[in-house]
């Protein structure tokens, strides 16, 4: 566009949207600790979706000390056109069979109003970029049952479901009771 000036080229392409600049708009970054209070707000919001806003019983500080003080976990949050739209908490596991780490997301999520973006599958790219640099085997996570949109996201990513496992969990009562069983 030579002898157009920056403000002609600015206006000309005013109401287009490329998939570049699309892709522009998302920012998919390490959370800081600044960043807690947004993605405490969107886990809150992951909750009442699934159902569970009861369980609920993370604080900023909680989250602050168990992802940069413990460093038992790590986060990406995704911000659009610079407000935080998602985020992902993983951390790493071991594929005993492979003698390989992997990574397990505990969570990922993406508000609303900012679904059908892209935005899901970028975080999902950047946690498999991160698998790649850090040696890890594979990427594993949880989905309900019921949840019909992410298990079609999942699979149109060429994620596939674990058939012939039963996950377990232990809470904190269940924990207390096999420390105190004679």
């Amino acid at each position: 566009m030579a002898g157009k000036t920056q403000k002609e080229n600015h206006e000309r392409g005013k109401g287009r949207k490329s998939n570049m600049e699309n892709s522009n708009q998302i920012m998919i970054r390490p959370a800081t600790e600044q960043d807690m209070g947004a993605i405490l707000g969107m886990i809150r919001e992951l909750a009442e979706y699934e159902s569970m806003s009861g369980e609920v019983t993370a604080s900023e500080q909680l989250l602050t000390d168990t992802l940069f003080r413990k460093k038992a976990a790590m986060a990406f949050i995704a911000e659009y056109n610079g407000e935080a739209a998602g985020y992902t908490i993983f951390f790493y596991n071991i594929s005993t069979f492979l003698g390989r780490p992997g990574i397990y997301m505990e969570d990922l999520f993406v508000k609303p109003e900012f679904r059908k973006h892209g935005i899901g599958t970028r975080i999902l790219k950047e946690l498999a970029r991160w698998a790649e640099q850090n040696g890890c085997a594979r990427l594993d996570w949880s989905c309900l049952d019921w949840n019909e949109s992410s298990i079609r996201f999942y699979r149109g990513l060429g994620a596939e479901p674990m058939s012939g496992w039963t996950q377990y969990r232990m809470d904190d009562t269940a924990i207390q009771k096999l420390l105190h069983a004679e």
